[in-house]
């Protein structure tokens, strides 16, 4: 998509020594560690946030565009750091004998497609989120093209070697027709312009695979499962048609080609989507721990397969650690009785909440256990129940060694 837009070669020397620049600098190295950090126990963070619904069907999360796991790959770079790429980049460019003026109208251009056409489809618009456009890139980088001086465009030669990709551009045209179509719901028109794109170009693996992701938003996978296996024998090292045709084969109730192609697709890109029905057959044929697994790792995801993921894990946890979705706490009421108090943390609701008072001696050890509390009622996130703790009026000192162990909780069925 980049290249049919570029002019020259020095337009794609200035692309190419831009993000050269952003790796050795580690712009997205750096991006991608404070991400690990800000995802660090995703899934406790996710406790007391109410769960959305989430429809299982994975067409429509594959229809929205190529990239299913792009929130993985994709860094939105600051002002510094693009002005720093630009900067060196240009430099390589010129040292590499192309002109770095060349910078100046990439930059313009890409000015002037994001003023004209707001928020594009596709490529384009994954570039700008990464790389948005700044007239104070443009105005750098001529300042930056005055002291560097001059150098070769190569623009015979970029237009030579372009011929090929421009006389297949309408397939890729089609294509995104399709992804248009299928955002907003019309799979007819967007199955249309699939087919009219993979007759037009029958060895790109990518149209076959879009055709398989409507024909699953249409709830077909037996047809879905027929092009992701073209898309396949096309490219079998892209993650894309072993995800959907994963969850196709899941759809039919293959389970043991689901979780191989599920696998599959995960050792070339992880994904939540391929996570989360990963964990879905782990627990529905018993292994617990591999489930939790699963869903651990696809909680780290904000989109609805990662909100789902975080539900399902709770659902399979809370049972052997309820305390960490119950929060307790003590308070007294009006004839200075203790009052237990209990919150759900989890994003679904709780039930058969039971807790236990215990006093903690001077050295933290158990010193006496109270009577079990039970919640008859259930209580959805982030609701709060009391109840009397069964103690009495206690002095201060023995409040201060008051603590609640939570024995019980589960998750109402939903």
């Amino acid at each position: 998509g980049l290249l049919t837009e570029l002019d020259n070669e020095a337009e794609l020397a200035a692309v190419l020594g831009h993000e050269i620049v952003h790796a050795a600098a580690r712009h997205g190295a750096k991006a991608q560690e404070r991400g690990v950090l800000l995802q660090a126990g995703m899934v406790a963070a996710s406790i007391g946030l109410a769960m959305s619904d989430v429809d299982p069907n994975l067409g429509n999360l594959l229809v929205s565009g190529a990239g299913v796991g792009a929130q993985l790959i994709a860094t939105r770079y600051g002002r510094e750091a693009e002005l720093e790429s630009d900067l060196y980049g240009m430099r390589y460019m010129h040292r590499a004998g192309y002109d770095p003026a060349a910078a100046v109208t990439l930059q313009q251009k890409f000015v002037r497609i994001a003023e004209q056409q707001g928020r594009r489809e596709g490529w384009l618009e994954g570039l700008f989120a990464s790389h948005p456009p700044a007239a104070e890139r443009v105005e750098q980088n001529r300042e930056t093209a005055a002291q560097l001086g001059g150098g070769e465009t190569g623009a015979d030669r970029y237009r030579a070697a372009l011929a090929p990709l421009r006389a297949i551009q309408p397939a890729y045209d089609d294509y995104d027709k399709a992804i248009e179509s299928a955002r907003k719901k019309d799979y007819a028109t967007a199955r249309r312009h699939a087919l009219s794109a993979a007759r037009a170009l029958p060895q790109e693996g990518r149209f076959e695979q879009l055709l398989g992701d409507l024909a699953m938003a249409e709830k077909n996978p037996a047809l879905a499962l027929d092009h992701y296996g073209k898309a396949l024998r096309l490219d079998a090292g892209y993650f894309g048609p072993w995800l959907g045709g994963g969850v196709a084969h899941y759809k039919r109730g293959n389970r043991a080609e689901a979780e191989d192609w599920l696998k599959r697709s995960n050792e070339l890109l992880p994904t939540a989507p391929a996570m989360y029905y990963l964990g879905t057959i782990a627990k529905e044929t018993g292994r617990v721990d591999q489930a939790l697994g699963y869903y651990r790792a696809a909680a780290d995801s904000p989109s609805d397969y990662g909100k789902q993921a975080t539900a399902e894990f709770v659902t399979l946890d809370v049972g052997r650690n309820p305390g960490q979705y119950v929060a307790t706490g003590a308070q007294l009421d009006a004839q200075g009785r203790v009052l237990l108090v209990v919150q759900n943390r989890a994003p679904v609701a709780l039930a058969e909440i039971v807790v236990t008072p215990v006093l903690l001696d001077a050295l933290g050890r158990v010193a006496q256990q109270g009577r079990a509390v039970q919640f008859g009622r259930a209580l959805q996130p982030g609701e709060q129940a009391a109840a009397d703790a069964g103690l009495g009026a206690l002095p201060a000192d023995a409040m201060q060694r008051l603590r609640f162990r939570v024995d019980r909780a589960r998750v109402v069925d939903r």
